[in-house]
């Protein structure tokens, strides 16, 4: 059974020293509290998973330092301790939430041996969360899946990193979908239990990043009103996902480089460095070259963050994904709107092909999604789409590179079909549904392209 990490609360010095050493021989991460209050200034600072109370305590007893500690942090559980046992007592603190009662004195092994039930069940429900985030997050995974042999390879490479903790960094675009990618990381690794944290250093001022990250102490600075845990420690034993790392200052990327060397932070205010089991994925939309060039983002840094370094390419360069991905668009915002927009029509599917889109991936879920809220019916029309992708000139701004040498719209789509049937061992149904298109469609398309696979 995974070890515990366990708060003792305790006015007696003697049996908050036996439990904390009995725990600790057990294999327990134990920390000690002589009173509530004291407590309750520890639960909001670490975290816990059971905290084991004396019922009887000076200040503030234990049936209130219960509701208290439920009103910070719901999923500790509570072991309830006391040499005064009565039934109104007992009742009381399960009403509460404690996982058990035990009357004093009481041995390290059936402490234990309470401690070891509450981590399977522990154990079991976030088994549940987990299947459940996992289902939930397939779909994020799924616009991952491409028939262009760059995204083929970075899913290629995500599946293999999420079986380690090695540091990643994540390369691309606005819009390409990074968070995606450091999602997919995240939920198919050990840690997709734990918390996925991300943060976009870009959108934190400077003077308050690094109590966000580290956490601080009360009164280490003016507005420090109480002691704030900080997001390192909000993501303990999960990701932190740390968008636009070069928006970082200069003097915090070197705090921060430390702490994933030490695996230990300092919250402001604080002298005592606290240990964290944190996986980190960098990302940045700015080229990495010229970045380390200008040292907007420190190289020490920056070769301790890319372990891993995944480049996601523009869409303008994988341009036989789009069909795919507006048809994923589709399936979710029918669901999203409650309706039936089934296909998109050639010409429009033409216009959508052809657009540079700047804003990637993000921009094109955006156009489908403006089409629904303006009520498109079972089709996607050219007279759904915004006028940048319409109007001649302007998509002739938007793709200053379009020239003659482009290979037609025909030839993209016969090559799209091959590559679908390719991947899909030449199963004309598969293929059909990769491409989201009726296998009608597919058939017909084959043999007027023919095509021989």
């Amino acid at each position: 059974m995974g070890h515990a990490r366990v708060l003792v609360v305790d006015d007696e010095e003697d049996v908050r020293d036996a439990l904390k050493d009995g725990l600790t021989t057990c294999g327990h991460r134990v920390q000690s509290a002589a009173d509530g209050p004291e407590a309750l200034e520890k639960i909001r600072t670490s975290q816990f998973d059971i905290a084991i109370i004396d019922l009887k305590m000076p200040r503030m007893d234990g049936i209130e330092l219960l509701k208290s500690m439920k009103s910070i942090d719901h999923n500790i559980d509570a072991v309830m301790l006391t040499a005064f046992a009565t039934v109104g007592s007992a009742v009381s603190a399960l009403k509460l939430g404690a996982f058990d009662y035990l009357t004093k004195p009481t041995r390290i092994e059936e402490i234990n041996h309470v401690i070891n039930n509450i981590m399977e069940k522990k154990s079991l429900r976030e088994e549940n969360t987990f299947l459940k985030k996992r289902l939930k997050e397939q779909r994020q995974f799924d616009t991952l899946v491409s028939i262009s042999p760059k995204m083929r390879e970075i899913t290629e490479v995500v599946s293999r990193i999420s079986t380690n903790d090695s540091p990643v960094f994540v390369e691309g675009e606005s819009g390409t979908g990074k968070e995606l990618v450091a999602r997919a990381i995240h939920y198919n690794s050990r840690r997709a239990q734990k918390p996925f944290i991300p943060v976009n250093c870009g959108a934190i001022p400077h003077h308050l990043l690094e109590s966000e990250l580290f956490g601080h102490k009360k009164g280490s600075f003016t507005g420090a009103i109480s002691d704030n845990l900080g997001l390192f420690r909000a993501a303990d034993e999960g990701t932190l996902f740390l968008d636009e790392i070069g928006e970082m200052p200069g003097f915090l990327q070197v705090k921060l480089l430390r702490a994933l060397q030490d695996q230990r932070i300092r919250p402001v205010g604080s002298a005592e460095p606290v240990a964290t089991d944190v996986r980190i994925i960098a990302a940045t939309n700015s080229d990495v070259d010229h970045a380390l060039e200008q040292k907007i983002l420190r190289k020490d840094l920056y070769y301790r963050l890319s372990v891993v370094h995944i480049k996601i390419p523009p869409l303008r360069e994988r341009r036989g994904d789009i069909p795919i991905l507006v048809h994923h668009f589709l399936k979710i915002l029918n669901e999203k709107y409650d309706r039936n927009v089934k296909s998109v029509t050639a010409d429009c599917m033409d216009l959508l092909t052809a657009y540079d889109w700047p804003g990637n991936v993000r921009e094109l879920e955006n156009v489908v999604e403006r089409a629904f809220a303006l009520h498109c019916e079972h089709e996607l029309t050219p007279a759904n789409l915004p006028p940048k992708l319409t109007e001649p000139r302007t998509r002739a701004a938007a793709n200053p590179s379009s020239n003659t040498s482009l290979p037609t719209m025909e030839k993209m789509e016969r090559d799209l079909i091959v590559k679908a049937l390719h991947e899909c061992g030449g199963n004309k149904g598969k293929a059909a549904d990769m491409l989201g298109v009726g296998r009608k469609t597919i058939y017909r398309k084959i043999k007027k392209y023919d095509i021989n696979i």
